[in-house]
């Protein structure tokens, strides 16, 4: 690594902050959560309780609540900071960049770009590379998730149903739309690369990289509707390398038991015998969180 002012040159790639981290390490910052449940938690406790049954990371969110949704209180993120020692996520609005500086100025360790929050930028997406945390962001198909790469984002979450109704169905389908692709692009002749790059609107030299891998460049999770240890090894043998759980979780009778079995089917989904394990007495548990009308109705139109 050389400086000459405000340029730091790392390995052949030009940065223009020195304080800002190469995305290489980024990425490399990301690979480490490979393998793990990310879960949602809007308090200390909860925090505690993911931490002990495992959870790889935690994701601190505001509790469902009506009006505009914007990134969590910097004094509740900072509590939770102080009562666990896993790393530690925040979302960020759509396209606003001051929010993402405040999370990184109180040291969390990842940024999720959240589209499940309300946007501040309908147009333009937060520039990523200028920040040394590295972010999250959501896709639906492989030419979002390219795109959002080319942006500096350093994992991509598949994202499906935002209520937290506990429905998979989207999450399914989109997941599956990626690896389509994914599985088209890897059959593909080089010169139908070019062509295919314009169709789903994918830069060519990501798209390039990402057949040469046989897989997206950067470490790709699946959210939404993950509330059962069978929902998240579906997500695992569809090929993704994790997944989020949202903070419906914690509505159940048993939070820790039902993360804990999460967790185990994430590192064990292949195992059969580990998946009946972890599915067994779980239906009180998950009692809250099987809906009925009045319930859909709630999440609907945004309530809890």
């Amino acid at each position: 690594m050389a400086e000459d002012g405000a340029v730091t040159v790392y390995n052949n790639c030009v940065i223009t902050d020195a304080k800002t981290n190469p995305f290489s390490l980024k990425a490399g910052l990301t690979q480490m959560l490979r393998g793990g449940a990310i879960v949602e938690v809007t308090n200390a406790e909860q925090a505690k309780i993911a931490e002990e049954a495992g959870a790889c990371c935690l994701l601190v969110s505001e509790p469902l609540h009506r009006g505009i949704s914007r990134m969590p209180d910097p004094s509740g993120i900072k509590e939770i900071k102080r009562t666990v020692s896993i790393p530690i996520m925040a979302r960020a609005r759509v396209g606003h960049f001051v929010e993402a500086q405040i999370l990184e100025a109180i040291g969390v360790d990842y940024i999720d770009e959240s589209e499940a929050l309300a946007l501040a930028d309908e147009e333009n997406f937060i520039n990523k590379h200028n920040f040394r945390c590295p972010f999250v962001c959501g896709c639906q198909n492989l030419g979002e998730a390219l795109r959002r790469v080319r942006e500096g984002a350093a994992m991509m979450r598949t994202q499906g149903d935002l209520s937290g109704s506990g429905n998979i169905a989207k999450t399914v389908k989109n997941v599956r739309a990626v690896m389509g692709e994914m599985r088209i692009l890897n059959n593909m002749d080089e010169d139908e690369v070019f062509a295919f790059s314009k169709k789903i609107a994918a830069p060519y030299d990501l798209l390039a990289q990402s057949k040469q891998m046989g897989r997206l460049p950067v470490v790709q999770f699946a959210a939404g509707g993950i509330v059962t240890p069978a929902d998240a090894a579906l997500m695992m043998q569809l090929g993704c390398d994790g997944v989020f759980v949202g903070s419906e979780i914690f509505e159940c009778s048993d939070p820790y038991k039902r993360v804990r079995g999460i967790i185990q089917a994430v590192r064990h989904y292949t195992d059969p015998h580990v998946l009946v394990e972890t599915s067994c007495g779980l239906e009180d548990t998950v009692a809250g969180l099987n809906l009925g009308e009045d319930r859909i109705e709630q999440f609907a139109h945004g309530g809890v």
